[in-house]
């Protein structure tokens, strides 16, 4: 696995380094001592699976309050999704600063979200399967969001999203006076 760092502190695109021959190819998706060398967590007591039947559907922006922030390694395994996350860090110089990557099944890349950023993605194609490596196991009563348009923090996604659930309409805009993250 190569691990580059993006231009938000403490986030990294994990790519894969696959091994091809005759057969296909075989890499390796996670490795606690690697991990562990990048400084970053290598306990994931939960996985979850996000499956999306059509294009253009959003989920986000989600994040936890404190102290149950959890951090995320986030891999599409089938089809493509614009994967977003916003760092919300108190007195981070990258405060509000958003990163959009493409993660695709074809790519097999993914992308760790340190704890304190909020998370949230877009199918580019139908039939999009999204799994994630938790950093904590989920807690209903921690989860917290903003609307995935919030003008204030400006995130440009690559086509509006066509399917949204009713909670992830109805996030108000970010509102630092509320936040508790």
């Amino acid at each position: 696995m190569r691990f580059r760092e993006t231009e938000l502190p403490g986030a990294f695109v994990v790519e894969l380094s696959p091994h091809a021959d005759e057969r296909g190819s075989f890499a390796r998706a996670f490795c606690e001592e690697e991990f562990a060398a990048h400084g970053l967590p290598s306990r994931f007591p939960q996985c979850n699976i996000s499956r999306n039947t059509a294009r253009g559907t959003l989920r986000g922006m989600h994040y936890n309050a404190a102290p149950h922030a959890e951090s995320k390694l986030v891999r599409c395994t089938s089809g493509s999704i614009w994967d977003v996350i916003v760092d919300l860090r108190p007195g981070s110089p990258t405060r509000f600063r958003w990163l959009g990557v493409k993660l695709s099944a074809q790519s097999g890349d993914a992308l760790f979200v340190p704890e304190g950023f909020a998370h949230g993605f877009l199918t580019l194609r139908a039939d999009s399967e999204v799994f994630y490596m938790m950093g904590r196991s989920y807690l209903a009563g921690a989860a917290r969001g903003f609307r995935w348009n919030d003008p204030r923090i400006g995130i440009r996604w690559p086509e509006p999203p066509r399917v949204l659930s009713g909670p992830d309409r109805s996030w108000p805009d970010f509102d630092e006076a509320s936040f508790d993250g």
